[in-house]
């Protein structure tokens, strides 16, 4: 009966050869996913034996990690803003630059429910994260201000092309208990029947065609509608940024998610909007340019 360690240095040497650039870090993972235990608790108990069958599934998991199957996806679940979301094929795997959005609407949402007194029957702020995925912009968002206590004066939208990204986001909303909290719409974009909003937050692809078969091997197991953004990367954003005269209310505000590389792009495309409009671009949590700010 192998022990945990001997597993992990296995498995360890295997995603090495097979071109990871985590494999330590990948192998236990993995481990403590088949076992159901904290990475901490592998590192401490390395010499705990594991079982012929949880040893035969793991390396089941190893191999097609060998094929470049992401760790999201093998482990069914990936962490975003403190919160565990499942994962699958459905959905775009939530990263770690996506957090931007959240937090930048987060401080938006407060800065209005606390700044001038709200007169009585104010309607609630409207919040639409277009292109939901798993859910976990709006999911995150919903769970941020229900612990301010501001979920009340807030109503939010997540919408999506896909019936089966959809499914994944309502999952992901029922195990966060904020189903009931969020209204989901399967469509393109933003129907033109919804009264304009106060925020619009988007992840919508952004990858140029030409730069999609040079993605590293675990990407390519995404949905490719979800990353593909056309000849130039805007071709979805651009069509959403089109539509922000009528979907945005008008002290409301666009934080949408872009490429490292497309800050003056994207400046250039608001430009083009009827009426007076700036575009400013944030950071990501790295530090470049990833979260274009779009207002009247």
């Amino acid at each position: 009966m192998a022990s945990v360690e001997a597993l992990l240095r296995e498995a360890t040497d295997r995603l090495r050869a097979a071109g990871s650039e985590t494999p330590r870090l990948d192998a236990e993972l993995l481990l403590g996913g088949v076992l159901g235990i904290e990475r901490t608790g592998l590192i401490a108990h390395g010499e705990a034996p594991v079982g012929e069958g949880s040893a035969f599934e793991f390396r089941a998991v190893v191999t097609r990690r060998e094929a470049g199957e992401p760790v999201a996806y093998l482990r069914g679940v990936r962490e975003f803003m403190g919160l565990a979301f499942a994962t699958d094929d459905r959905a775009l795997i939530p990263r770690p630059e996506t957090e931007r959005i959240v937090e930048l609407a987060e401080a938006e949402v407060v800065r209005r429910l606390t700044g001038a007194p709200r007169p009585d029957g104010e309607p609630p702020i409207r919040i639409v994260d277009v292109g939901t995925g798993s859910g976990a912009i709006a999911i995150s968002l919903a769970a941020r201000l229900r612990a301010r206590r501001m979920l009340d004066e807030a109503e939010v939208l997540a919408t999506d092309d896909s019936p089966e990204a959809l499914e994944l986001a309502k999952e992901n909303a029922v195990a966060h208990a904020v189903a009931n909290r969020i209204r989901f719409a399967l469509g393109d974009l933003v129907s033109r029947d919804e009264p304009p909003f106060d925020l619009v937050l988007a992840n919508l692809p952004y990858v140029a065609s030409v730069e999609m078969e040079g993605l590293p091997a675990p990407v390519t197991f995404e949905p490719r509608h979800a990353l593909d953004g056309g000849a130039d990367g805007l071709d979805v954003i651009r069509r959403l940024v089109a539509i922000l005269p009528e979907a945005l209310a008008q002290r409301g505000v666009a934080f949408l998610e872009i490429g490292a590389d497309q800050g003056s792009a994207i400046v250039g495309v608001v430009a083009e909007l009827p009426g007076r409009w700036t575009c400013s671009v944030e950071p990501d949590l790295a530090g470049l340019p990833r979260i274009a700010r779009v207002e009247r």
